[in-house]
Parts: structure tokens; C-alpha cells; sequence
């Protein structure tokens, strides 16, 4: 049944019942629908970084959409790659832009939209877009 996941899915995939660590790695397992446009939503509101300038602490609610090709993230592998952003001095719109081309350099998509809605700092509050269409 190639609708289903088989054994050979879980090929690759090392972080998946083990690491709980922050890693920079994002894994991936096979689309059985590239014959079909549909979209993958992930969200959160647990994002941090830091200001690079002060070390204070940035939150933000991610929102991740993708129209996937062959691969689809492993859902697990993007937690521990976003906690490694938890100590990293960076600006929102540089943050952005990194978790998109890390996305679309792992999973080669269709099409990818990361949506970071930072937390009011100082009386402004900052929304970064970030799209790749193939």
C-alpha cells in the first residue's frame, strides 16, 4: 500500500525516537502524493532567539506553510532545529529568511512560507514573510 508509510520511509530518519537536544538538522521522508498539490500547515508559539544587540530574549508564533514535492519535514527534527535558534543573536528578519532557505534547501518544495510574528519590543511588534515558489 504506497498511501501508507512502509519501512523504507523511516530510512534517514536518526532524531525520531531519540535526540532531544537543539540540532541544526532537518530529516525528511518521502511524499506518496507528488502527483498532487496539497499544503502542509506547522505552527508555533514556543519560537525564541535573541536580540544580537542585547542578548534579551525574542518570542515569536511561527507559522510554516509548504506545498511539498518528494520530501515532507519530519515533524520532530523541525522542533530541535527551531529550539537551536533558543541562543542565537539574530534579527527577526534575518531569522526568517535562514529557517526559509533551510526549509527549501531540505525539502526542495513547491512552494514554502514562513510567517514569524514577533512579540511586541519596545511598543512594536514585527511580522516577517518569507515565500519561495519553484
Amino acid at each position: 500500500m504506497e498511501n501508507f508509510t512502509g519501512k523504507t520511509d523511516l530510512d534517514g530518519l536518526t532524531l525520531l525516537g531519540g535526540e532531544t537536544k537543539p540540532l541544526r538538522k532537518l530529516e525528511t521522508f518521502p511524499n506518496h502524493h507528488p502527483d498532487r498539490d496539497y499544503r502542509v500547515t506547522l505552527t508555533t508559539d514556543e519560537f525564541t532567539c535573541l536580540c544580537p544587540k542585547t542578548g534579551q530574549p525574542d518570542f515569536a508564533k511561527l507559522k510554516i506553510e509548504y506545498v511539498p514535492d518528494r520530501k515532507i519535514v519530519e515533524s520532530k527534527s523541525l522542533k530541535l532545529y527551531l529550539w537551536s535558534y533558543r541562543q542565537e543573536g539574530t534579527f527577526h528578519e534575518h531569522v526568517a529568511n535562514a529557517i526559509l532557505d533551510d526549509l527549501v534547501k531540505a525539502l526542495s518544495p513547491r512552494l514554502c512560507k514562513v510567517t514569524a510574528e514577533f512579540a511586541v519590543r519596545g511598543g512594536i511588534a514585527i511580522t516577517v514573510e518569507a515565500e519561495y515558489r519553484k
